[in-house]
């Protein structure tokens, strides 16, 4: 065997190895929006926008989240995959923002502006507006064992006024045959559907790690979860959610 020979597995293992050691390091994407779907399996003019987020989802810096709500359930199809809970979001942004506007599809940008769901063109302008890196919370995951860690950089300007960080456990495809109701007949795929929501702490603007059991990041039919850091504004009816300051989404 020539010295070549020998030497040419030695080389190909070592670029294999320079190739893996280069992937396992690279940065995830940093998020530059989160975009919430309010949606529901009983109106008729959801799907467009169910559609719409599907392909948002596919940009890595964009998380993309359906929120279904129960509020149309009256009409004559119960929302298999609505909760209580994102009704009550979608209605206290409306009184965090003051304009009262609480419709389906309704789409909320970095829990701030909203706009219809299956308007596209809107979206993505909005969505080009957002500066990458313009989220103040930079955020981390390492699941050791049976603990996420959640790590929480510093921020240049800290508001002072703390922030809930959430865990929401997702179900990354959904697919549902709708047989009464507005959408009668349809089956429609939704992505990235939000199964709980739970408030595992409190972020000031300083460096931070939190810790939660890994089973806070699993639901019903969920196979993934996304960790949100937004503000909280106190209202009428107690804390209301206000902007995204951050997020990130697990490796699964």
């Amino acid at each position: 065997m020539t010295l070549r020979a020998r030497l040419l597995p030695v080389s190909l293992a070592a670029l294999l190895l320079g190739v893996a050691a280069a992937h396992a390091q690279a940065p995830a994407v940093r998020p530059k929006a989160v975009v919430e779907l309010f949606t529901s399996q009983g109106c008729s003019s959801c799907p467009p926008a169910d559609a719409l987020l599907r392909e948002i989802a596919r940009d890595p810096a964009v998380i993309a989240l359906t929120l279904p709500v129960t509020y149309w359930d009256y009409l004559g199809w119960k929302d298999t995959l609505g909760q209580d809970v994102f009704t009550k979001r979608q209605k206290f942004y409306a009184k965090a923002r003051g304009d009262g506007q609480v419709y389906t599809p309704q789409a909320v940008i970095n829990g701030a502006s909203h706009i219809v769901g299956s308007d596209k063109t809107e979206i993505e302008r909005a969505l080009r507006e957002q500066v990458p890196g313009a989220l103040p919370a930079k955020l981390s995951l390492q699941e050791d064992g049976t603990t996420l860690r959640i790590k929480i950089a510093a921020s240049g300007s800290p508001s002072g006024k703390p922030a809930g960080v959430w865990i929401l456990p997702v179900a990354k495809l959904v697919t549902v045959p709708i047989t009464r109701g507005e959408n009668e007949g349809r089956t429609i795929t939704y992505a990235n559907v939000v199964r709980g929501m739970v408030r595992v702490g409190e972020w000031d603007g300083g460096e931070t790690t939190l810790t939660a059991p890994l089973t806070t990041t699993r639901a019903a039919d969920s196979d993934s979860y996304v960790v949100v850091v937004q503000a909280e504004t106190l209202g009428k009816y107690g804390m209301m959610p206000a902007a995204v300051l951050g997020a990130a989404r697990s490796a699964r």
